[in-house]
C-alpha cells in the first residue's frame, strides 16, 4: 500500500499528513492487489454480514482488506457506518422511464449522509498518526460526519463554512457534536483552498475529498452495492456531483472490482450536476481538457453548490474507465424528483434526488434505453434540509 500522486507518480510517505503532491496534483492510494484471492475475500465479506459488535460490521470496514490493509483494528473509529439499504423502487423506475431502478439510501448512514463511509477512514488514519485536530471546508455533511467522527476519536472538528447557502439543520448536527465553527465570506471552494494551504503551520488534519483516504473509505458504497446484488451491477449507476469525490471513489471500486474478477461487467456512470453549479458537466460536453470554475455556484441543492470540483480530474478518468456520460438539471426538476423519492418511502435531501432527475433526463434524450437498469445514489437524510420540504406540500 502505498500513497502516490494521481498527475505525476511520485510517491509520498504514507505515514505524514498529506493531500497533494508537489506538482499540485492530489494524492491516491494505490495497492497491489495481484496476491489477492477473490473467492475467499467474497466468502470472508459474506462471513462478516453476520458480525454485529467488531469493527468489521460495518459495511465499510468489512471490505478492510480493500479499504486500509495496514491500518491496526484497534485504531478504527466506526459507528458501524455503511450497511446502507439499496431499495428496488417502481414509482422512481416508473418516474424515469426506465425497466428498474434501485434507490441506494447512503443518507441511512449514522450522521446521515455518504460522507461517513469515507470519514470513517480519513479520520482513522490520522488518529493513527497521532493527529487531535481534524478540519474541512462544508456546505454540510461534511461538517457534520466529521464532528461527529472526531468526538467518538476524543479530537477536535474545526469546520469552515460559507456564510450564506447552508443549511441550518446541518449547522445544527454540526455544532451539536461539538464542531467548532469558522464562518467565512466566501464558497466551499475558497475554505478549502484556504485550509490547503494553512492546515500545517494550525497542526490540522483535512478532512474534505482531496484526503485520499476518504476515497478509500468512498469505495465501499460500490462494493456494498455489488455484494447486495450478488456480484451483478445494473447497466448504470447515477450518482450527484459536487466536489466529485464519489465519482472518484466510484470508479476507482470498479476498477479494482473488475481487477480482482469480483465482478464481469462494468456498468456505466452518469454524473449528475445542478444547473446552476456545473462546471464539470460543461467541460465534458464542450470535451474540453480543463475544467473553468464557476464563481458564483448557485442552486437550491446546497450540496451540490460547489463551483471548483477538486477531484474533476479523477472523476473523468472514471467517466472514461466506463463510458460515462454527465448531465445538469434545474432545481425545478431535482423537487420534482425530490417529491417522487419522499412519497416513495425513502426520501431524500435535494441534491440527492438530482440522480433521479438526471436519469429521467437522460432516458428522455435516448441516452439511456428504457429497457435498462440503474441505481441511484441518494447522498444525504430527508431531514437534512428542513427548508426544502416546505417547498412542496407532502
Amino acid at each position: 500500500m502505498k500513497l502516490c500522486c494521481s498527475e505525476c507518480s511520485l510517491e509520498w510517505d504514507l505515514y505524514k499528513p498529506r493531500t497533494r503532491c508537489s506538482c499540485g496534483g492530489l494524492l491516491q492510494i494505490e495497492q497491489n492487489l495481484a496476491g489477492l484471492d477473490s473467492d475467499y475475500l467474497k466468502a470472508l465479506f459474506h462471513e462478516r454480514l453476520s458480525d454485529r459488535m467488531s469493527p468489521y460490521a460495518g459495511g465499510v470496514w468489512r471490505y478492510k482488506e480493500l479499504i486500509h490493509p495496514v491500518l491496526p483494528t484497534q485504531h478504527i473509529i466506526t459507528k458501524y457506518e455503511g450497511n446502507t439499504g439499496l431499495y428496488q423502487s417502481a414509482a422512481a423506475a416508473k418516474y424515469a422511464g426506465i425497466r428498474s431502478v434501485w434507490l441506494k439510501a447512503l443518507s441511512e448512514n449514522p450522521s446521515g449522509s455518504f460522507k461517513d463511509n469515507g470519514m470513517t477512514v480519513a479520520v482513522s488514519h490520522g488518529s493513527w498518526l497521532g493527529m487531535n485536530r481534524f478540519a474541512c471546508s462544508s456546505t454540510g455533511n461534511t461538517s457534520a460526519s466529521l464532528a461527529m467522527y472526531a468526538a467518538i476519536a476524543g479530537s477536535e472538528a474545526y469546520v469552515y463554512l460559507p456564510d450564506v447557502g447552508v443549511a441550518a439543520s446541518k449547522i445544527s448536527q454540526t455544532i451539536a457534536y461539538g464542531g467548532k465553527l469558522v464562518r467565512f465570506q466566501g464558497t466551499y471552494d475558497d475554505g478549502l483552498v484556504y485550509l490547503e494551504q494553512h492546515a500545517d503551520e494550525l497542526g490540522m488534519y483535512v478532512c474534505n475529498s482531496v484526503n485520499p483516504f476518504r476515497i478509500e473509505g468512498q469505495k465501499s458504497i460500490v462494493f456494498e452495492i455489488a455484494q447486495y446484488l450478488n456480484w451483478e451491477l445494473p447497466d448504470w449507476i447515477v450518482l450527484p456531483g459536487g466536489a466529485l469525490s464519489n465519482t472518484s471513489a466510484l470508479g476507482k471500486g470498479l476498477e479494482e472490482l473488475k481487477l480482482l474478477g469480483f465482478i464481469r461487467k462494468v456498468p456505466r456512470v452518469a454524473v449528475v450536476q445542478a444547473e446552476g453549479a456545473s462546471p464539470f458537466h460543461r467541460m465534458v460536453e464542450q470535451k474540453a481538457d480543463t475544467l473553468v470554475a464557476c464563481s458564483e455556484p448557485k442552486t437550491e441543492a446546497s450540496a451540490l453548490n460547489i463551483g471548483n470540483p477538486p477531484s474533476w480530474r479523477k472523476a473523468l478518468r472514471t467517466l472514461n474507465f466506463t463510458s460515462g456520460v454527465t448531465v445538469s438539471v434545474t432545481d425545478e426538476q431535482i423537487f420534482d424528483a425530490k417529491a417522487v423519492i419522499d412519497r416513495s418511502g425513502i426520501g431524500c435531501e435535494p441534491a440527492s434526488a438530482a440522480t433521479l432527475a438526471g436519469l429521467k433526463q437522460l432516458t428522455a434524450n435516448g441516452i439511456i434505453d428504457k429497457d435498462e437498469t440503474a441505481v441511484c445514489l441518494l447522498t444525504g437524510h430527508l431531514l437534512k434540509d428542513i427548508n426544502a420540504l416546505k417547498r412542496y406540500d407532502h
